[in-house]
């Protein structure tokens, strides 16, 4: 960690490219298995299609690229239009590149040739994408067409579908369209220590720039001007090119806005003396993200309510860290923090009652209505929430979980309880038959323009517990000092 000076003690570590070389065998050993387990043949390919690159609506303005995130986990390409195949019977991987008109020499930079790629992304061949047809065709050692598995299937936390390959000769092909995508999506819910330590690093360097954003942060400067201090350092002295997600700067009453930060609401208000801030930004290191996110006060010191608010939110967050395990199954981490922040505020006599008749009244989703947490990977909300037969749940709060399942080692998954005062959820539950009885109507009333707070970690479940990936100050009196000019971490003294 840095210490109070504006530099870093970290650089960018190397990318090793057996990672994706590892991700490849995983996914072949599952696939085979899985073929195996069914009585089907052990041939094909498996055969996916990477990124394009997007202009802006109609215009020549190109976006910057980001790779599309299973071709990402199985060759680690950064260029766009690349395919990429994997064959079933060898276990050979072949990269399928674009060929490039000769005026990109003039534009974009040196025309890479195929020997190039085959050497930085570890693959056994590298053709062009005009041959994919003849060279899978060459490679098929069965009868028949050859068959290819292309990748289609849920994202449920978007509700889209992932997109099967298109090449001019698909038809060429046998395809199948269901076996695939479950299984790679298994393979990215456990992670290997090559990609443990990728993550790592995006935590690292996202945990010493919200430090330093903490630091710097002053009444009357505008919620960007913090965007803008993460964005920096963490590209400064990370090499991070890419946010995990769109930064979420929000201050006083817009702490209660769960996705505040994006176009309509661009992190433009200025800071206010008493206000808190929420800051949730995660930089993202060849593909594999972090997602953290600190509350405190922008004026450096905590008051008697925000205090209260804090630590209930803190209490939940290490709690759940506490007993995190495999086999510990999330719904239960969830409802475990949802008790303690009520239990919380009912100590600060902001709702008054049986807890437990509130937990079944769903209270809780009152004030925290979005889910404990999900899977981080290469996607901030990485697949494989939900397996084939598990259900969402119907309730509020629980409806919002991205996934019901329980832990097992290799999992990461960020543990981020919250407290908001959101009118638009306090408003009805307070006039319910159901739970107005819960609510302290002249306490409450203090806290109407409160926003929220939400204190995020990435965690790794292991063998036998869970380590904490992110390394923020966290307690009240950590903060203050930080926020003060004490280094973090903090020098202990006598």
């Amino acid at each position: 960690m840095a210490s109070s000076s504006s530099s870093s003690s970290l650089s960018p570590p190397g990318v090793p490219m057996e990672l994706h070389v590892t991700n490849r065998e995983k996914l072949l050993s599952s696939l085979r298995h899985e073929l195996s387990h069914s009585s089907r043949p052990l041939h094909g390919f498996v055969f996916l299609q990477g990124g394009d690159e997007q202009t802006r609506h109609d215009t020549d303005h190109i976006e910057l690229f980001r790779q599309e995130s299973f071709f990402a986990y199985l060759f680690g390409v950064r260029e766009p239009g690349f395919y990429g195949a994997i064959d079933i019977v060898t276990g050979n991987s072949i990269l399928f590149a674009p060929r490039l008109p000769s005026d990109y020499a003039v534009w974009l930079g040196e025309i890479k040739p195929l020997s190039h790629f085959k050497k930085r992304y570890m693959v056994s061949m590298v053709y062009y994408t005009d041959e994919i047809t003849g060279i899978l065709h060459d490679q098929f050692q069965g009868s028949g067409k050859p068959l290819l598995f292309l990748l289609h299937g849920l994202n449920t936390d978007s509700n889209n579908y992932a997109k099967p390959a298109e090449f001019e000769g698909v038809d060429k092909f046998e395809k199948d369209l269901t076996t695939l995508h479950p299984i790679l999506t298994e393979c990215r819910v456990l992670k290997s220590d090559k990609e443990l330590a990728l993550i790592q690093f995006a935590n690292d360097i996202s945990s010493e720039a919200h430090v330093e954003v903490m630091r710097k942060t002053r009444v009357g400067m505008k919620e960007y001007q913090l965007e803008s201090m993460f964005l920096h350092h963490t590209y400064m002295y990370g090499g991070c090119r890419h946010c995990s997600y769109t930064c979420i700067c929000a201050t006083g009453e817009n702490s209660s806005v769960l996705h505040y930060g994006h176009a309509a609401a661009p992190n433009d208000r200025a800071l206010e003396d008493g206000d808190m801030a929420l800051l949730d930004m995660g930089a993202e290191y060849h593909f594999y993200g972090s997602d953290i996110t600190c509350s405190f006060p922008v004026n450096g010191k905590f008051t008697s309510d925000q205090s209260l608010i804090y630590n209930a939110v803190l209490d939940a967050h290490d709690a759940v860290i506490s007993t995190m395990k495999p086999g510990v199954n999330w719904v239960d981490m969830h409802l475990l923090a949802e008790k303690i922040v009520l239990e919380s505020l009912k100590k600060g006599c902001i709702i008054v009652g049986n807890v437990d008749d509130m937990m079944a009244e769903r209270l809780g989703a009152v004030f925290m209505p979005h889910g404990l947490g999900h899977f981080l990977g290469i996607d901030t909300h990485d697949p494989g929430g939900y397996l084939k037969g598990l259900e969402r749940r119907k309730e509020p709060g629980l409806r919002s979980l991205r996934t019901v399942r329980e832990l097992q080692g290799g999992m990461v998954i960020t543990v981020e309880p919250g407290c908001y005062f959101i009118d638009a959820l306090l408003l009805p539950a307070m006039e319910s038959s159901n739970t107005s009885r819960f609510f302290n109507q002249e306490v409450i009333g203090r806290f109407k323009c409160f926003g929220g707070v939400r204190i995020e970690s990435d965690v790794h479940v292991t063998a036998s517990g869970c380590k904490n990936m992110t390394n923020c100050p966290r307690k009240i009196w950590e903060i203050e000092a930080v926020m003060a000019g004490e280094p973090w971490p903090l020098v202990k003294t006598l």
